[in-house]
């Protein structure tokens, strides 16, 4: 249940010494065809890390038959010398894959790069490249989970998901727990299918899906600087979905991802879906979503585990979406502790014991809606990340 379910991928995951705890730190996915095609969404930060941009030119080429990720090292803010060793790191691995068992046709521009990790500080090739070596001779069609562990940096899980079709498939894996922000949120993504489908295709069905996906979760309004979701289609099974059954796959995926990325949160003790229901638009309601998601006040509320309605409409209130503060329904939980703006039901009577929190918020205005997906803000969270260097 990953991202070599699909037909016509391997992959694998090594130790290299990246990582001073001795974990895998090294994964390559490599597409063996019969065809290559490929879509990719990035960061929105503005200061991007030089495997965001070289794997920005890699798709623009339309075909990538590999990616070979790193964690224990972000390669962001390194300069020319940053880029140089990406440009290496993809020209290595594009010459150990030719010189493999399967000897693949394969060039440096073919072989998308991905890092995690530490900002500012170069990568020790010394040690990357023997990975790769290592990565490429341990490459296997049940490879994906092994994979997954070796991107992890704060991550507790590894993080797979599959969406299966009928003849063909759609998988994936990822990381994530800490700098999650909309605008992509802080992850590598690698998503495969083996269903046959152009880029234009691939790239209207990735889009689609983060859209809604990725672009919905908010941990700590933080956005990093690597961020970077690659769908790869090796089209062995033969198979040309439409473009609508495509996305409902891709997305499936997606949204179990982000799901993953989310409760997987540094620190988080609550996993909380803010619900926008009657907005007079999606933007309204999108804007309305992370707004609330991004408070810290509510978000400490919650980890008080304290239902302060009060809060998420001060929250709401700071937006530009259409709305009459005495028109505003809130409940938590099920509970509609707001209604019309003021005091409703008891809010003792909210249950906040467990993990999931749901937070439905009506500004009958209309009839769009959106969910974002954020947590608490917690002890922890301010402990990991005080003392972790990121």
């Amino acid at each position: 249940m990953t991202v070599t379910h699909p037909k016509g991928f391997r992959a694998s995951g090594v130790a290299a010494g990246l990582k001073a705890t001795g974990n895998a730190d090294v994964a390559l996915v490599v597409n063996d065809g019969p065809d290559y095609t490929a879509a990719a969404v990035f960061t929105g930060n503005r200061v991007k890390a030089a495997p965001v941009l070289w794997s920005q030119q890699v798709l623009k080429g339309g075909i990538v038959r590999a990616v070979v990720l790193n964690s224990g090292g972000a390669n962001a803010c390194t300069g020319p010398q940053g880029f140089r060793d990406t440009h290496a790191t993809a020209e290595h691995t594009a010459a150990v894959l030719r010189g493999g068992a399967n000897r693949m046709m394969i060039g440096p521009g073919d072989v998308a790069v991905c890092s995690t990790g530490l900002i500012g500080e170069l990568l020790p090739m010394d040690k990357l490249l023997p990975g790769v070596n290592a990565a490429a001779k341990a490459l296997a069609a049940d490879g994906g989970p092994r994979a997954a562990e070796a991107i992890m940096t704060t991550d507790t899980v590894a993080k797979n998901a599959v969406a299966p079709r009928e003849g063909w498939s759609v998988g994936g894996i990822a990381k994530g727990a800490g700098m999650l922000a909309p605008a992509l949120a802080t992850m590598l993504v690698v998503i495969t299918t083996d269903a046959s489908a152009d880029n234009d295709t691939l790239d209207a069905a990735l889009r689609a899906a983060t859209r809604v996906t990725f672009d919905r979760i908010d941990a700590d309004g933080c956005m990093s600087t690597n961020d970077t979701v690659i769908l790869l289609a090796s089209g062995a099974s033969n198979r040309q979905p439409t473009l609508e059954e495509l996305t409902a796959a891709v997305t499936e995926v997606c949204h179990d991802l982000a799901q993953q990325l989310i409760g997987d949160a540094e620190g988080a003790t609550k996993h909380i879906a803010i619900e926008v229901q009657g907005a007079a638009s999606e933007a309204d309601a999108v804007q309305v979503g992370r707004t609330v998601a991004g408070n810290n006040l509510v978000k400490t509320a919650f980890f008080g585990n304290d239902p302060n309605w009060g809060r998420i409409l001060a929250a709401v209130g700071t937006t530009s979406a259409a709305f009459e503060p005495d028109r505003i329904d809130v409940a938590i939980n099920g509970v509609w502790i707001c209604k019309g703006g003021a005091a409703a039901e008891d809010r003792s009577k909210v249950d906040l014991s467990g993990r999931d929190v749901t937070v439905t918020i009506n500004l009958r205005e209309g009839e769009m809606g959106a969910t974002i997906w954020t947590t608490d803000l917690s002890h922890a969270y301010v402990h990991e990340n005080s003392a972790y260097s990121s």
